[in-house]
């Protein structure tokens, strides 16, 4: 990042250059307003959101309110935090070296005070990237009040300055953002005692650190996210520091299939080629996971499970093609089992359903295939390839067969070139793909039998 040049460097040019200072909230404002106005898009990369959060959230900014956000591991919320910055402006004026980064027309320290006072028009200027007036703390139950608010600075003291002295005070990062926008993850796993120290800093926007009678007039947004469950299990926010938000919005899993395989496709760091609809199988597996009953839905089932699922199968692709010597590995449906044998420990079943958690996700997995099959696969004549399979020779697939060896276990049958253009599959290793996954979808609706052998391998028959 470079600064803006040229650029005013000293309080006089800034001044003379018609800078006009804004508050944290009115930068947001101003920007958001402006946003809107432009139809660009002020929540870059956040998904599914469009008609329920976004706009309420963007009530509440305008409203100039604090935010706390509201809802199940993995909606989400951390990531819709962190596209804050990009509401304030790119670059703002900062008394250079100063320790909050105060604005030059409004020091807020003894210490910028006295060099204000000083220096008049000479005080120097920095500036200052958005991107550095975001924090972002995670609530553990060991932070203090040091940690967000201050604390007495024991080698300020040992340098001689007098204990009383409201410059040996070391801040924390609540001042420490000021001008900016502070952001607590997890919030009710703060101690209730700690989330006192965040009153007056949400009501009255200052701090007072120790008895001191230093008090900082802070220009901060403070928004902070939360599981409801929390409230009652690990922790809960205090009523009082509840009332001092002006906005609690909550959030939800995606709702639309759409969207859930969005997020899959822009979360993923995938290391092989996943067709698409097997991120379509991942998508409706996940929210399979949310509606079912054996499944804790207090904790829900977070949008990570189906990321992790699609990297995982990509990674199953990857090893196959390691070993078997293919150089475009290509995922394929049988590379499905693996995300239930990795991904067990990311969903939380009812206590009744001990014992059953393998049965419970291989069902659902199928169940999720067959309804992407049935939507997929839709007007598609398969009579002559559930005749090829019961008049020729078994097809046999798994993780050890490679592409060509299973494209030429089948005869030339025109209706898989229409299931290829169905599904996008322009290679072997999608046509591999997407013959697999009509065999399996012929097996899931009962027209066809399949068998796995001890090798691992599953031959259609």
């Amino acid at each position: 990042m470079t600064s803006p040049t040229p650029r005013p460097s000293t309080l006089g040019e800034l001044r003379a250059s018609g800078h006009v200072q804004r508050s944290v909230k009115d930068e947001i404002r101003q920007n958001l307003l402006a946003a809107l106005r432009d139809g660009t898009d002020p929540w870059p990369g956040i998904v599914g959101f469009d008609d329920t959060v976004v706009p309420q959230l963007e009530r509440a900014l305008l409203a100039g309110h604090d935010v706390v956000l509201l809802g199940e591991r993995g909606q989400g919320k951390t990531r819709l935090l962190r596209t804050l910055p990009l509401l304030l402006d790119e670059w703002t004026p900062v008394i250079a070296g100063s320790e909050l980064g105060e604005h030059p027309y409004e020091p807020i320290t003894p210490a910028s005070i006295r060099r204000a006072a000083e220096l008049g028009d000479d005080l120097p200027v920095a500036w200052r990237h958005r991107s550095e007036r975001y924090a972002e703390k995670l609530a553990t139950p060991d932070t203090s009040v040091a940690d967000l608010v201050g604390d007495v600075d024991p080698v300020k003291v040992a340098e001689g300055r007098s204990l009383g002295d409201p410059e040996t005070i070391h801040f924390g990062l609540v001042p420490r953002s000021h001008r900016g926008i502070v952001a607590v993850n997890e919030l009710p796993d703060l101690a209730e005692r700690i989330q006192v120290s965040l009153l007056n800093v949400m009501e009255e926007r200052d701090i007072q650190v120790r008895g001191y009678t230093l008090r900082l007039p802070l220009d901060v947004l403070l928004v902070a996210s939360a599981n409801p469950e929390d409230y009652t299990n690990r922790g809960r926010i205090i009523t009082p520091l509840k009332d001092r938000f002006g906005a609690e919005i909550r959030t939800h899993y995606p709702m639309q299939l759409d969207d859930e395989v969005a997020v899959i496709e822009q979360e993923a760091q995938l290391q092989a080629r996943v067709p698409d609809f097997l991120l379509e199988i991942l998508a409706r597996f996940t929210r399979l996971l949310r509606e079912s009953t054996s499944v804790d839905q207090r904790s829900g089932v977070s949008a990570r499970f189906a990321v992790a699922g699609a990297e995982t199968v990509a990674a199953a692709a990857m090893h196959r093609g390691a070993v078997l010597g293919e150089n475009d590995p290509v995922a394929r449906p049988v590379d499905l089992g693996t995300v239930v044998e990795v991904l067990r420990g990311k969903v939380e079943f009812e206590s009744g359903e001990e014992g059953r958690e393998f049965e419970i996700l291989e069902h659902l997995l199928r169940r999720a295939t067959a309804e992407t099959a049935r939507s997929r696969l839709a007007g598609i004549d398969l009579a002559p390839l559930v005749a090829a399979v019961e008049q020729g020779d078994p097809v046999v697939t798994g993780e050890r067969i490679t592409a060509k060896v299973l494209l030429d276990e089948l005869p030339e049958l025109p209706v898989l070139d229409v299931v290829a253009e169905r599904l996008g599959a322009d290679d072997d290793g999608t046509r591999a793909a997407a013959v697999e996954f009509a065999l399996e979808g012929l097996y899931l609706a009962r027209r066809i039998a399949k068998d796995t052998d001890d090798a691992g391998a599953a031959v259609y028959s």
